[in-house]
């Protein structure tokens, strides 16, 4: 069992900038694809970012492209997803997922990923 925490979210203004950290809790390691989704009241969750496990690979959602990097560091641990030039409609939770199995060819479903975590509020004021 894998068990995903997320942090830094917040509230911030169109135009500011957030960085979500995403740890796996309690283990020291971890060979997984990676991804972030996002969802907004109302919406079903949506596909926002995703990085392979060697961190070679970055995959991103057309609304967020050129805006979002989603990076890992593997001494930490930890995945980030640095969003800037946020805009309103980025308002929503925002979700960590791990894919133990590495499929690089479905890094945007949702079936993909077996291990999520509790979710981060993102909320961004016009």
């Amino acid at each position: 069992q894998v068990q995903l925490v997320e942090s830094g979210g917040g509230l911030v203004q169109a135009g500011g900038s957030l960085r979500l950290s995403c740890a796996p809790r309690g283990r020291t390691s971890y060979n997984f694809n990676m991804g972030w989704f996002r969802q907004a009241p109302g919406k079903e969750r949506e596909f926002v970012a995703a990085v392979n496990w060697s961190g070679s690979s970055t995959y991103y959602a057309d609304s967020v492209k050129g805006r979002f990097t989603i990076s890992r560091d593997a001494a930490k641990n930890t995945i980030y997803l640095q969003m800037n030039s946020l805009k309103p409609e980025d308002t929503a939770i925002y979700y960590c997922a791990a894919d133990p199995r590495r499929r690089s060819t479905e890094v945007a479903g949702l079936n993909t990923y077996d291990y999520w975590g509790q979710g981060t509020q993102v909320t961004v004021s016009s």
